[in-house]
């Protein structure tokens, strides 16, 4: 019986959670810090320790059958997201490897303003401060490359 058990289900169906999920931990693997509504940040916690643990898990295992099971444990549960597992399995597993859990933390952040939604911070602990942003400044500093070399005269 589910008897008190309705915490975590958002007022969404199962497959639109599953999917609310996955897009979100695909994006705090990636940015380490991502701002979201208080009540989607609290379930997101435990989904993302789980995510941690399978990936501390593949970190220890010592066959690679183990090991490639539980990556791909890991990329069913990120919809096919091969770019966070991956760096689920190589930055944060080993990052987290002698922590025996909370690995994340919710900061609350104010009330939104056109609905009044709580906010909060979503973030790793112990997180890498230049990983948020990272795709952005990346991109910026390509694209200022070959505006240079457009207006660079021909030699």
């Amino acid at each position: 019986m589910r008897h008190r058990k309705r915490k975590g289900r958002l007022n969404r169906t199962a497959e639109h959670r599953k999917a609310l999920f996955a897009n979100m931990a695909a994006a705090l693997i990636e940015h380490e810090q991502i701002v979201t509504t208080l009540p989607k940040a609290k379930v997101m916690r435990s989904v993302m320790d789980r995510l941690i643990t399978l990936a501390k898990k593949g970190a220890a295992a010592e066959d690679d059958a183990k090991r490639l099971h539980y990556y791909r444990l890991a990329i069913s549960r990120l919809q096919n997201n091969k770019d966070a597992a991956k760096k689920l399995f190589d930055v944060l597993g080993p990052r987290y490897a002698e922590r025996a859990g909370g690995y994340t933390r919710v900061l609350k952040a104010g009330f939104r303003y056109g609905d009044n939604a709580p906010m909060a911070v979503l973030e790793l602990v112990d997180r890498d401060e230049e990983a948020k942003g990272a795709k952005d400044r990346a991109r910026r500093e390509e694209a200022e490359e070959t505006q240079a070399e457009a207006t660079e005269p021909a030699a």
